[in-house]
């Protein structure tokens, strides 16, 4: 799932966003949320053209580093080309300049199940002033709104 954000800074200042920071939590009940970290777009690549997208997206990750006896697949040129265009759409900077904009895509591991944004909130914190580092804010923003409302 691939998310388009856009960052504008209306501020004398250079704002930074941590863009490793950001979440989309899907909240399945009052007890039970997920967080789930943005891909890379060597993930975004293997989660396409590897067919690596039969997993639940809100299954725990395997706490070991390194997958025992697991061998991922060459990378061919299809590959490339789609892990470089992912790159290209991506928020390109962390960085928004003042008076400026900046905006992209943010990948999230959904595996085809769309719906959960019905009960998600992209959640953005960590922004700052740069050279001073004061915080500034964050954004949760509820992706499962009704366009009715």
């Amino acid at each position: 799932m691939a998310i388009r954000v856009s960052f504008h800074n209306g501020n004398d200042k250079s704002i930074k966003v941590d863009l490793r920071s950001i979440r989309l939590l899907v909240q399945f009940s009052e007890d039970s949320r997920q967080e789930l970290v943005p891909l890379s777009a060597e993930d975004v690549a293997d989660a396409v053209l590897l067919k690596e997208n039969d997993k639940d997206p809100t299954a725990r990750r395997n706490p070991l580093p390194i997958p025992i006896g697991k061998t991922r697949p060459s990378r061919d040129a299809n590959w490339i080309n789609l892990r470089d265009a992912c790159q290209n759409a991506a928020v390109p900077t962390s960085v928004v300049a003042a008076h400026t904009s900046v905006e992209g895509l943010i990948y999230f591991g959904l595996r085809g199940e769309v719906e959960l944004l019905q009960i998600s909130r992209l959640y953005i914190p960590n922004l700052v002033t740069m050279g001073d580092n004061q915080p500034l804010s964050y954004f949760d923003i509820d992706l499962g709104q009704n366009s009715s409302n």
